[in-house]
């Protein structure tokens, strides 16, 4: 049983995968600081999780990076410690929408958001490192198989506004949290912490309910899992000593998986860590 003082951050928490890990981790004894974006599934899904444990839960649109800075700061108003950050948030669209910041929504909520998160965090992920035993600490991705579908990042057009595609943007999105993933351990791993990433597989959950009628059709005809069983994998990657060395990782099921050759680019993850860097500085 893991000691009530650790700390997880899971976003995308008000249902699905993200609800169905930070229940596990409220179970386990662990403080659980839950995001969320729909006011009354957040609402709902406090109110349980709160029956379980230790759980804060805040709100905020990440497609919005000014969302996502107040969220960080209002974690740092909970706790001076996150031993682990699961950035499970994201999703699809069905067309484009912009943020009221200038933003593609599915680059911002999928990439941009986790991103900026985990910087932001950085301030309570290295103190927890440094008073943990080594790789213990650690940042989760929830990226998914669709990360095959594109061969390489859009350098020219990152947010695609020059022929945008629902698919395709949110294919490059889950390139995009693997590159991070790896660039990220490379940053952290010296400090104490882990990067890993990982494919929840066909779930059952609202992932689908703003994209693509043709999606939705899609996941409709298709067997899909649990929550439950995607949040195992988040948990295990949270708590098993071996998911806690050798970062920059792909698992699904409990098991590594080879990526994509795409995501195995060094040079395109440090390429996309600037390219991250100059879009926030540009807001």
């Amino acid at each position: 049983m893991s000691s009530p003082t650790r700390t997880v951050v899971v976003t995308g928490a008000s249902s699905g995968i993200g609800r169905a890990s930070a229940e596990v981790f409220a179970r386990m004894g662990w403080h659980v600081i839950a995001t969320g974006r729909d006011p009354a599934r957040c609402d709902a899904a406090e109110a349980e999780l709160r029956e379980l444990g230790k759980v804060d839960f805040l709100r905020g649109d990440f497609a919005e990076m000014a969302d996502v800075r107040r969220v960080a700061g209002e974690i740092a108003a909970l706790t001076d410690r996150v031993h682990v950050l699961v950035n499970n948030a994201g999703g699809i669209r069905d067309g484009l929408y912009m943020s009221s910041e200038g933003l593609e929504a599915t680059f911002a909520a999928n990439h941009l958001a986790p991103f900026l998160l985990t910087n932001e965090l950085l301030p309570l992920l290295e103190p927890a490192a440094e008073d943990s035993p080594p790789g213990t600490v650690r940042v989760i991705a929830v990226s998914s198989l669709a990360h095959e579908q594109c061969k390489a990042m859009r350098w020219d057009d990152l947010m695609m506004l020059g022929d945008f595609a629902a698919g395709p943007a949110y294919c490059q999105a889950k390139l995009a949290n693997l590159l991070h993933t790896r660039e990220l351990d490379r940053r952290l791993s010296g400090k104490g912490i882990t990067a890993q990433a990982m494919h929840p597989g066909k779930v059952g959950s609202n992932f689908s309910s703003h994209g693509e009628k043709s999606l939705q059709t899609y996941m409709a005809s298709q067997d899909l899992i649990a929550p439950e069983q995607p949040a195992r994998t988040i948990v295990w990657l949270a708590t098993a000593p071996e998911a806690g060395s050798n970062g920059g990782r792909y698992f699904h099921d409990l098991e590594e998986i080879p990526a994509a050759p795409q995501a195995l680019d060094d040079a395109a993850a440090k390429r996309l860590w600037h390219e991250s860097e100059r879009i926030l500085a540009s807001l």
